[in-house]
């Protein structure tokens, strides 16, 4: 075998040891020093050179990125999930005729769905999932972001958090977890600016919580402007501090009608 791919696969293999053990900080600085080393290798993007050992390197590399991928997700890094996978993607598209189908492909690619679904990055959502088969489109962990997605596009919120106890892998809850904060903090949001303030099992329901216990320390944690007292949950005082902005009347009639001076010397 060539050296140098002997070297990258001894190496990845500790990589691989660490993570089981989950010892993140050192597949950290494994990860650096094998791209570092993938860099030498001239069968892989963006070159695709047809070396004597191209297809065990794409092999490698792919293998590689994709651990990748799932580390970030591992150790909750949002930016570095973005970088790896881009650096993934060639491998599924450019340089999937040359190598047999990957295991993880779907797995990865419903989670990065869920990443951009995550992040209200909605039109690259619906970009992503034009780019894929029909057979990837009926794979679970594809189908899964995509009625997460329908979910929370209708507001069935109670279904967006439902949806954890069945996700399809378990590297998809960190994202619902995430998504489960911002169908609340939406909820929230309404409330406090519909209801001068809830009963206690009125805003548990609203709120979507199996208990009164996590709807106490979900209001200590991010909402401490709220007050609960003799058993209802006032958002008077986070009404009072919310800024009120006043619109520029004066202003915009100005401008608008400098707009209309000007069209008028145009025309």
């Amino acid at each position: 075998m060539d050296p140098q791919l002997t070297e990258v696969s001894q190496m990845f293999e500790r990589f691989k040891a660490a993570f089981i053990r989950k010892d993140f900080d050192s597949c950290a600085n494994l990860l650096s020093q094998l791209k570092v080393l993938l860099t030498k290798f001239r069968s892989l993007p963006p070159l695709f050179e047809n070396t004597p050992n191209a297809v065990n390197e794409l092999l490698l590399a792919r293998e590689i990125y994709e651990h990748a991928v799932v580390l970030s997700v591992k150790i909750e890094d949002q930016d570095a999930f973005e970088r790896d996978f881009f650096q993934l993607k060639p491998y599924y598209t450019d340089a999937g005729s040359r190598l047999p189908p990957s295991q993880q492909e779907y797995l990865i690619l419903g989670l990065n769905l869920l990443r951009l679904l995550v992040q209200n990055r909605i039109a690259e959502f619906h970009t992503e999932l034009e780019l894929l088969s029909a057979t990837a489109l009926e794979n679970p962990c594809i189908k899964h972001a995509v009625e997460l997605e329908q979910s929370f596009m209708e507001g069935a919120y109670n279904r967006v958090l439902s949806a954890r106890q069945n996700a399809p892998h378990e590297t998809y809850v960190y994202f619902m977890d995430l998504l489960a904060k911002t169908v609340r903090d939406e909820i929230a949001g309404c409330s406090e600016k519909a209801y001068d303030y809830l009963s206690i099992n009125d805003a548990r329901q609203m709120l979507l919580f199996s208990s009164d216990q996590e709807l106490l320390e979900y209001i200590k944690e991010e909402h401490p402007d709220w007050e609960v007292k003799n058993g209802s949950v006032y958002f008077q005082k986070a009404k009072d501090s919310a800024p009120c902005k006043e619109i520029p009347s004066l202003q915009l009639i100005n401008q608008t009608l400098s707009y209309a001076r000007e069209l008028e010397r145009i025309v």
